[in-house]
């Protein structure tokens, strides 16, 4: 195992490996969404799609595979390279236990989403809430994601995100217990910079390939390219643009349905009539 940290050739090798394994993840989970057939009328199943607990963080979890894996792989490689340097070995125990850190965070943020979106049913329901006042609240979501864009707390974030040497240097612990909360730690950040990315895809749609697709790319530049602050000011102009349109025409948004979910439910046979 000590040879192996002597070998370039071989550790670029084994990144190459770990590149691999991480991708082939992602992809199997993209597969998931784009292979998965829409439901009729999903739109009209609520922010939970109609889900309960378990298969909602089931797939909000392959979700964030999908979406946050390619874009955190430069951090799990730095992780395998300089825990290898200091080990001597291949360190694959530790750059997996940093993943299942990185992963059980994100998979925890699901539990958050759920419950904002029972929380997003039942006002629906209570007030009965119009197809018009719920896509012009979606609006209302893309603009402050626009605004979000713009802050300190954004960049904050995002600095530790896209500067893997220096975020793991500073936040190094020992161990594979050490490795699984560098790994938290670093979800902790990714969600710092990425949570209202998030939350419109419920405006948007959860099952939106086309919208994951553009939260992923836009993730993915603002922690890799070096015109990433230019990225950070125009996907804010154009959450903020987009979010004012809708607002004025309702109908501009994806998951936008003509009939309100409580006239549907009155109109499906067999239920109660009001």
């Amino acid at each position: 195992m000590t040879v192996f940290a002597h070998k370039p050739d071989e550790r670029r090798a084994y990144n190459r490996g770990v590149l691999i394994v991480i991708l082939a993840l992602a992809l199997a989970c993209w597969s998931f969404f784009v292979w998965q057939p829409a439901a009729p009328g999903m739109a009209m199943m609520g922010a939970t799609m109609g889900l309960s607990a378990v298969p909602f963080l089931i797939i909000w979890t392959v979700m964030m595979v999908a979406m946050m894996f390619p874009t955190a792989a430069p951090m799990f490689l730095t992780f395998q390279t300089i825990q290898a340097r200091r080990s001597g070995g291949s360190a694959t125990a530790s750059v997996t236990v940093f993943i299942a850190g990185y992963l059980i965070l994100w998979a925890l943020t699901g539990i958050l989403a759920y419950l904002s979106a029972q929380a997003a049913d039942w006002a629906a329901a209570r007030f009965a809430v119009t197809a018009n006042a719920a896509a012009r609240f979606g609006g209302l979501l893309l603009i402050f994601a626009g605004l979000y864009q713009l802050t300190p707390l954004k960049r904050l974030c995002l600095s530790k995100c896209r500067n893997p040497v220096s975020f793991i240097m500073t936040s190094w612990r020992p161990g594979l217990f050490g490795a699984f909360v560098m790994g938290g730690f670093h979800g902790f950040y990714c969600f710092g910079c990425c949570w209202f990315l998030f939350l419109i895809l419920f405006p948007l749609g959860m099952m939106n390939v086309a919208a994951m697709a553009a939260i992923t790319i836009l993730i993915f530049i603002e922690k890799t390219v070096s015109w990433r602050r230019w990225a950070a000011y125009l996907s804010a102009v154009a959450l903020l643009a987009y979010g004012g349109a809708v607002i004025l025409v309702p109908a501009l948004l994806p998951t936008f349905a003509a009939a309100p979910p409580i006239a549907m439910m009155n109109s499906m046979p067999g239920m109660p009539k009001p």
